[in-house]
């Protein structure tokens, strides 16, 4: 049986059990509610859900595409395992640290950063992460239609000729990838619209489906190649060795931190769901070190091997699927990809910002119409432009971290540094200007300054990377730049200066 407790009483403070509530509590402000926002009545996931949660993020196309890019950066094979190991180990301890506030509270990210940029200051942090997460769902779509094309193409070879964007294309899409954008826009939304228990469903389904696929492909290209053809320490692009290959490891570390942030940012939209704490971070566990492991060796091995088998390195596992003179093995991959991709692509993208959106006017805006309006903005950002090569994609998750790192320092730093992981629940939902979340005028300036600084400075050398001496280097690491000035700042302007918060209102979390 789920875990539940009795609702809070008003004033109620919250540090290391579940506070379930069903409908909105008669004292929520309407303003600052509706049913998708509320305490959740029964938390029900258990180790297994937070680690298909895992699975699918991991291994959708987007994932493989990432993991693959680093090769680009002119490393071994090795080298770039040791990168992706490295880089989810630290994801997961970051991802334990944002769980514990939404599962102890049974609220969504947007309600959570109510205790730190007030109740109505929250919607910044809101709608930052909600445009990220249209840009990523229209990455991440794109790169599932991407798949679909070759199934297309294979089965209906008359198609090929509106595959090429010179001849018969559209704002860089070419005729046969816009419809097959569109029409995998549309299967997402339905599955979408059918609420978060067919989401969980389809997700346990999706992660174990591409291992099995990627297993296969692995073992094809064994038997083709040979066991001799495995290895770990040759690459064509390889030009980094020795200590030269040690910034280049720490930049590709971090690039692998860039690409998880956005999920890893809004993990407690999921955690909320967990029976309790330890099955959330066991499933973390496994689905992150332990799953990231057996992903990035397949990765890797199944690149290695394309370099004998095919005579040049391939690093994206449905292009390498589509060399296979099989058209079922072709059709059955290129497919597998693509409804796992979907999987993850509604999990991080579109519930989300479906939370995200409905914090801003919660009465007018539900889940599902946040997500849909998640899904019109992903068309219109063009999204192939921004994931068509290992540069590109490079500088997107630069930007993107860039921006999501302050909003990780600030939420870190507020429950864990000045309010010692005390919330006041009732208080998250009222528009009181005697509650504690209140501020100043609904707003806590300190969280709201540290996040522009951290943000600024973290995309600057993002953009001045191609002009400025030494900002390359530093673009790399602007997850890390953003969330670092995130934390410090806010814990310096809430515990001392002109910002900071009254000691009555921390004497009382």
């Amino acid at each position: 049986m789920p875990e539940t407790v009795a609702p809070p009483s008003p004033g109620a403070v919250t540090e290391a059990v579940p506070l379930p509530a069903g409908p909105p509590a008669p004292a929520y402000d309407p303003r600052l509610t509706n049913e998708d926002l509320a305490p959740l009545k029964q938390q029900t996931w258990g180790t297994y859900n937070i680690f298909a949660f895992w699975m699918s993020d991991v291994h959708s196309v987007g994932g493989y595409v990432t993991a693959g890019s680093l090769f680009a950066l002119g490393l071994h094979s090795w080298q770039v395992l040791v990168a992706l190991v490295v880089g989810i180990t630290i994801v997961y301890g970051l991802c334990n640290l944002v769980a514990k506030p939404s599962q102890v509270t049974g609220v969504p990210y947007p309600v959570m950063c109510r205790s730190s940029f007030g109740v109505l200051g929250a919607n910044i942090p809101a709608i930052i992460r909600g445009l990220i997460a249209v840009a990523w769902y229209g990455i991440q779509t794109f790169l599932a239609s991407a798949a679909l094309d070759v199934v297309l193409i294979k089965l209906f070879p008359g198609l090929a000729p509106y595959a090429v964007v010179g001849d018969h294309g559209f704002l860089g899409l070419s005729a046969l990838g816009w419809a097959s954008f569109l029409l995998l826009w549309v299967l997402q939304a339905c599955v979408f619209w059918r609420g978060m228990e067919s989401i969980r469903k389809f997700i346990d389904f999706c992660g174990p489906a591409v291992y099995v696929v990627m297993f296969v492909l692995c073992g094809y290209l064994i038997w083709k190649s040979g066991w001799d053809g495995i290895d770990l320490s040759m690459g064509q692009t390889v030009t980094k060795s020795g200590w030269a290959a040690v910034p280049v490891m720490l930049g590709a570390i971090a690039l692998v931190v860039s690409y998880f942030s956005g999920p890893m940012l809004n993990f407690g939209d999921f955690s909320r769901y967990g029976r309790s704490f330890a099955a959330v971070k066991k499933g973390n566990l496994l689905g992150l070190p332990v799953n990231f492991l057996v992903f990035s060796l397949l990765v890797v091995v199944t690149a290695s091997l394309t370099i004998p088998v095919y005579g040049e390195l391939i690093t994206d596992p449905v292009a390498t699927v589509a060399r296979i003179d099989n058209t079922f093995a072709i059709v059955l991959g290129a497919l597998t990809f693509t409804i796992a991709t979907i999987g993850i692509n509604i999990v991080a993208n579109f519930i989300s910002p479906a939370f995200d959106f409905s914090n801003v006017n919660p009465q007018k805006i539900s889940w599902r119409m946040g997500g849909m309006i998640a899904a019109v903005g992903s068309v219109a950002i063009t999204p192939w432009n921004l994931y068509n090569n290992p540069d590109v994609i490079h500088y997107t998750l630069e930007t993107l971290g860039a921006f999501i790192g302050p909003l990780f320092g600030v939420l870190i730093a507020d429950y864990y540094l000045v309010r010692k992981q005390k919330v006041v629940v009732d208080d998250l939902f009222s528009m009181s200007e005697r509650g504690i979340y209140w501020y100043r005028k609904g707003y806590n300036p300190a969280a709201v300054a540290a996040t522009v600084i951290g943000a600024g400075a973290a995309v600057f050398p993002v953009l001045t990377s191609g002009s400025i001496t030494g900002m390359y280097t530093a673009a790399q690491y602007s997850w890390f730049i953003g969330c670092a000035l995130g934390l410090i700042l806010y814990f310096l302007f809430a515990t001392r200066g002109p910002l900071r918060i009254p000691a009555s209102v921390l004497e009382n979390r």
